[in-house]
């Protein structure tokens, strides 16, 4: 059962950061560097300056601070905090941060990847009865010891906890086997198919690959030409069929706008036509919410295994999980992290029972 108190009592970033008397250094620029100014404003938080990696410095200016080089404010500023406004995935750069962090007072701050809010205590106190539903509904004591340390990360924007509920990838919680019907929502440049082939020893029924980005899709196609039992859907996934408007961001970045440029829209339930699938992954920047909604009716009839990325809006961690259980009561529920700074990679399994 989960304590609200032991949250209540931890000690948040937001207030340290507050009332420190030391000057505080964004590390990072770009979007996730305007959120974190954002922040600072809305909360009274001083911004001493900005700095980034050595070979991102060429006497640039972001926001008018002058990017400055981390051995330089070492130098001159005796004892100071940092901010980290990127996500670092790659082994190497979590080693620099943590190189870092091991001379300096730093804070990871858990900001949204798409949208507003803050997993403040405050919200932490006005959702604490559906977090503390999501608690008791998860299947293993490895998701509840991984779930309490995202909350206990996400209010002190410590790098401790989130460390503590990294898991190592590989861990067969899917038991893919050789006859899946697999459905990739968030294809890229398919990636995430050669995970799965390799998960299956290239054996499987068939594919379903969904990728927005036109650029994106053009690879898909060319890296899948050879395959066999594949169809390729070049547009978004939403609740139903439509278009949207979107503006590409680089990489796996796709966002809704409405001045960018219009793609078709499908709903999981219109792609399959009523047809079964048996393992459905969902990382699309988001849209996560959109696609359960239009996917409910194979959720019910089929119980797909679901691989959902829940770290990219600041309720995705308990409200899409209740959202899988409310249509299917069935699943086994499991949360993984894994390596990342901030928390993003963070999954739910939801497993057939």
């Amino acid at each position: 059962m989960l304590d609200i108190n032991k949250f209540l009592s931890l000690e948040s970033y937001l207030d340290v950061l507050k009332i420190t008397d030391e000057p505080i250094f964004i590390y990072g620029m770009g979007d996730g560097c305007l959120k974190l100014l954002r922040i600072f404003r809305e909360y009274g938080i001083p911004c001493a300056g900005i700095f980034a990696s050595d070979e991102f410095v060429r006497d640039k200016v972001f926001e008018e601070h002058k990017i400055r080089r981390l051995s330089e404010i070492e130098a001159n500023v005796d004892k100071f905090t940092i901010a980290l406004a990127f996500g670092a995935g790659y082994e190497e750069l979590r080693e620099k941060i943590d190189e870092i962090a091991m001379r300096h007072r730093l804070f990871v701050p858990d900001m949204p990847v798409i949208g507003d809010g803050l997993f403040t205590k405050e919200y932490l106190q006005e959702n604490f009865d559906k977090i503390s539903e999501v608690y008791e509904l998860l299947h293993d004591e490895q998701s509840k010891f991984c779930f309490e340390k995202l909350i206990e990360y996400k209010i002190t924007g410590r790098l401790e906890p989130l460390r503590a509920c990294e898991s190592i990838p590989g861990e067969n919680i899917l038991n893919l086997g050789s006859n899946e019907i697999y459905m990739d929502l968030g294809a890229y440049t398919g990636d995430t198919i050669v995970a799965f082939l390799k998960a299956t020893d290239r054996k499987y029924q068939r594919i379903y690959a969904v990728e927005p980005d036109k650029r994106n899709f053009r690879k898909l196609s060319e890296n899948t030409v050879f395959m066999s039992n594949i169809r390729l859907i070049n547009a978004a996934i939403g609740s139903e069929d439509g278009v949207t408007r979107v503006l590409k961001g680089g990489g796996r970045m796709i966002r809704r706008s409405d001045e960018g440029v219009e793609i078709p829209v499908r709903s999981v339930d219109s792609i399959l036509d009523g047809n079964n699938c048996s393992y459905i992954k969902m990382d699309i920047e988001g849209e996560e919410r959109a696609a359960l909604i239009g996917a409910r009716n194979t959720i019910e009839m089929y119980s797909p295994k679901l691989n959902i990325a829940i770290y990219h809006r600041v309720g995705d961690l308990f409200e899409l999980p209740l959202m899988v259980h409310e249509m299917n009561p069935g699943y086994k529920l499991f949360i993984r992290h894994y390596p990342y700074y901030p928390a993003w990679d963070t999954n739910l399994y939801a497993i057939p029972d």
